[in-house]
């Protein structure tokens, strides 16, 4: 593994040390500035510096009132402090307080060099992480939110309302409407945006192991239990939890979850020892949970419990405005990552988009996107390059409209239908009648019938006699 190169300050009383180790550090790659008292040292912390390497007995300033100095000007930073062998109870004063950690004297160069590796290395995924969180907290801003429907726009304007409180929130919509996107939105808006996000997908998780992921477990909790293990809800520290799926959840879980909400605490897996948490619960389901307590499928007291704040999130078949703004977005999004110079969609495109019933929601219109741009030859997405599905959506649509100008008969229709869905085959009757919703026997059947009518299926459009 390669060795991180960073900015370092050395801070010690002695000149003569201070020189060494900025000779060491920086033959290591290292820029190094050096400084022999606090007050300096302080005024260094404006030049982007990464560790700071200070002993802890200085003549001005003790080395533990420098750092707290540092910590409440720049808490990134790093700090190892150089400690003398009888000042070891200061060293895990000062590991309490802050530092990364400590060296005692006489110092070992090598080990030095080590521990600054480590420290360089956490100081890089901190700052990559804080980054990371900072991006995704962009992408859930309300001006990033796709929606111009009414009904989005009150989801909007609800979100903003109850982000900065603590309140427990259900989240109810059909599968891919995009519940996981508000329960987002609601953590990044709110004051517990830099600490963790933790989605959880309830019927992803076998239900022997639901409670142990849940809650955590102690060593010998059960046979494969091996070492103690920290819960989701420990994990999400003062964060947000979201319970996709909530319904999945067996009655016996839904207790104890009643009780962390209720108190506050989880109680890990074979363990009597109590953990404080603090953590925001959001909920989502795509059922209605208030028939499944009906049912006696799901608990009263936990549904009263979740349901403080409720959002419906629509299908996207009732909210048509939205469509063509997520499809331009996604639009957007898959172009720069295939790296097409894709303008838009074709006018039939736009057409069936908006008049097709979106069955799979939103994720539903991100994959038919996402396939178009794979197979546009052009400029533009046309019928031809998006999945079968809204393709033959579209055939039956031109085809229904044709139906329509020409007046034809049901069984003119019927023929011309038939016709089509073979075409689209390539004449395989077995594909065929599994895209009309009939088996062979009655295509066969059909067909049969037509030719003993002396009236070949012909789509519309042919020439006639």
């Amino acid at each position: 593994m390669d060795n991180l190169q960073g900015n370092i300050l050395v801070v010690d009383d002695d000149p003569e040390i201070c020189r060494l180790l900025a000779d060491v550090l920086a033959d290591e790659g290292h820029a190094v500035a050096t400084s022999t008292n606090g007050k300096d040292a302080i005024k260094h912390l404006s030049q982007n510096i990464e560790l700071v390497i200070t002993d802890l007995q200085l003549k001005e300033m003790q080395g533990l009132d420098l750092m707290r100095q540092m910590k409440q000007i720049r808490p990134d930073v790093s700090v190892i402090i150089i400690t003398a062998f009888g000042s070891m109870s200061s060293a895990v004063e000062a590991m309490k307080l802050g530092a990364y950690d400590y060296i005692p004297k006489p110092l070992k160069m090598d080990e030095l060099a080590l521990v600054v590796q480590k420290a360089l290395r956490e100081s890089a995924l901190r700052r990559e992480v804080a980054q990371l969180r900072k991006e995704i907290g962009r992408s859930y801003r309300f001006e990033n939110m796709i929606g111009k429907s009414k009904a989005m726009q009150a989801i909007f304007d609800l979100i903003r309302r109850v982000s900065s409180s603590a309140t427990n929130i259900l989240i109810t919509g059909d599968s891919g409407t995009g519940k996981e996107l508000v329960a987002r939105a609601i953590h990044y808006n709110s004051p517990r945006r830099d600490k963790p996000f933790i989605p959880v997908n309830c019927a992803a998780i076998p239900e022997t192991l639901l409670e142990s992921e849940l809650f955590g477990l102690v060593i010998g909790a059960f046979t494969d239990a091996k070492q103690d293990k920290r819960g989701l809800f420990e994990e999400a520290g003062e964060g947000t939890i979201l319970l996709d799926e909530i319904s999945e959840l067996p009655l016996s879980l839904q207790a104890k979850l009643l009780r962390v909400i209720q108190e506050k605490e989880v109680r890990r897996v074979g363990s009597a020892k109590i953990c404080k948490v603090d953590v925001r619960v959001v909920a989502a389901s795509n059922l209605d949970l208030s028939e499944a307590v009906k049912q006696k499928c799901f608990r009263q007291d936990l549904f009263y419990r979740l349901d403080v704040i409720h959002i419906h999130v629509p299908p996207l078949c009732e909210r048509r405005e939205d469509i063509m703004p997520l499809a331009y977005h996604f639009l957007n999004k898959y172009k720069d990552e295939t790296q097409k110079s894709i303008k838009g969609f074709s006018e039939d495109v736009s057409s069936l988009f908006l008049s097709y019933n979106w069955p799979g929601n939103v994720r539903e219109l991100e994959n038919a996107v996402e396939r178009g741009i794979i197979m546009a030859r052009g400029e533009e997405v046309i019928p031809e390059d998006l999945p079968d599905t809204l393709n033959s959506g579209f055939a039956q649509s031109a085809l229904l409209h044709e139906a329509i100008d020409r007046q034809s008969s049901l069984e003119e229709l019927e023929r011309a239908y038939i016709a089509r869905i073979l075409e689209q085959t390539g004449g395989a009757k077995t594909r065929a009648a599994q895209i009309l919703g009939i088996d062979r026997k009655t295509l066969y059947r059909k067909l049969e019938h037509d030719r003993e009518k002396s009236l070949p299926p012909e789509p519309f459009g042919a020439s006639a006699d």
